[in-house]
């Protein structure tokens, strides 16, 4: 028998994900949770399912197997604790908790628990991330130096109708959480890279002055918009990243590393492959460009070279060519996939280690390790920039 999933939280951002978790091979059952009905049953009825639960204490308390969190992003680490004591296993859209000690209970629950707890950070399968991952392990890099990565999204670009979402009529309150309480975008991907934990940051905020007030008074006494933060790494190297909300800047998420033999830098102009001798530059536009790509074995495999832009199904759409496609289930093919190709990978990556009982990336020690530097960085930017120590939690059970 398939799994039964329970997805909690319906809007915008979990109805991409819908779709994925519904076809999936593994999955014999969706229902749909959320608070207001009125929400839910339009998801239900949108995307034909049957089974409803008004609350995550009901989905707790029911026959699910899993829980899959898209609810507001300050609820997701007592949430995730709720799931797991209650033997479920947990997918959790970014941030996994909101505080050092939300991150240390999610931590023991995931150790305690026998199901399996797994983040949906998305910059995980971002094709620069996936490009530096494999020249990483070819010792393209040599040792690295220097890392940087950053989020830029900022407010005129759709966050207002965020907050006002998740946050309601008093949405001001909660939309101005620090930067760096939103850091794994930016952290998970040097640390997907080369495994070096972060151990010493210092951090420094720029104060808001927007006539918009979300920076003046909030739930979260934090007055900044923009946050950047310089790490030292457990390799020795030294790692930058940038959490900015008031910019003017198209919005990206994206990284550059630097080693002693080669280097990988990625701008709003493109995406490079460098190497110290100078004799080439690499472009890797064509090579990361997440134009979709055809399903192995199917007919969007012909001859037409737009078949894999243009194709209705047989087409893993939002893919990049560094994308590992053939490791996804066929019934993927034509589905939504966001966020630079990274769904239907999170997706499989979660129900596949579900059902064959292993450790899925981006697991809870993971996840602490992505989110625990971006919160201890704010506390150094509330103190000047202080230089303050990164706690560690440790590796997963089963990493020797």
């Amino acid at each position: 028998m398939g799994l039964q999933v329970g997805i909690v939280g319906t809007g915008a951002f979990s109805q991409s994900f819908i779709p994925l978790f519904k076809a999936h091979p593994q999955v014999e059952r969706v229902v749909l949770c959320d608070l207001e009905e009125e929400k839910r049953t339009a998801a239900a009825a949108r995307f034909q399912i049957s089974d409803e639960s008004p609350s995550l204490d009901a989905l707790c308390d029911s026959s699910v197997d899993a829980v899959c969190l898209f609810t507001q992003n300050w609820l997701h680490g007592p949430q995730a604790v709720q799931s797991l004591e209650a033997g479920k296993h947990v997918y959790s859209a970014v941030p996994p908790g909101i505080s050092v000690a939300e991150i240390e209970n999610l931590v023991a629950a995931a150790r305690s628990s026998s199901t399996v707890y797994m983040l949906g950070e998305t910059s995980y399968y971002y094709p620069g991330v996936l490009y530096c991952r494999e020249q990483y392990a070819r010792g393209a890099f040599g040792r690295v130096v220097y890392g940087q990565a950053e989020y830029y999204h900022d407010w005129d670009h759709g966050l207002y109708d965020v907050a006002r979402w998740r946050g309601g009529e008093n949405w001001r309150e909660t939309a101005g959480i620090p930067p760096m309480y939103y850091p794994t975008h930016s952290t998970s991907q040097v640390i997907s890279v080369t495994g070096a934990r972060m151990t010493r940051v210092s951090c420094q905020g720029f104060r808001d002055a927007n006539d918009d007030g979300i920076y003046e008074t909030n739930d979260w006494g934090n007055p900044f918009s923009n946050q950047s933060a310089l790490y030292s790494m457990s390799d020795g190297s030294v790692c930058r990243t940038n959490e900015f909300r008031r910019v003017g800047h198209p919005g990206c998420v994206r990284m550059g590393l630097q080693g002693t033999e080669g280097g990988f830098e990625q701008t709003a102009a493109g995406a490079s492959w460098l190497r110290k001798d100078g004799t080439r530059v690499e472009s890797l536009d064509d090579l990361l460009t997440c134009t979709g790509q055809p399903v192995p074995g199917s007919d969007a495999m012909g001859s037409d070279p737009m078949g894999k832009v243009t194709a209705s199904d047989g087409t893993h759409l939002g893919a990049s060519a560094v994308h590992p496609v053939e490791r996804l289930p066929a019934a993927f093919a034509g589905l939504p996939n966001g966020h630079a190709g990274s769904h239907q990978f999170l997706v499989d990556d979660f129900l596949t280690a579900c059902v064959n009982g292993t450790m899925p990336p981006n697991n809870a020690w993971d996840a602490a390790r992505y989110m625990l530097p971006g919160l201890i960085a704010h506390e150094s930017a509330l103190h000047g920039g202080a230089l303050l120590q990164v706690p560690d939690l440790g590796d997963p059970p089963d990493a020797g």
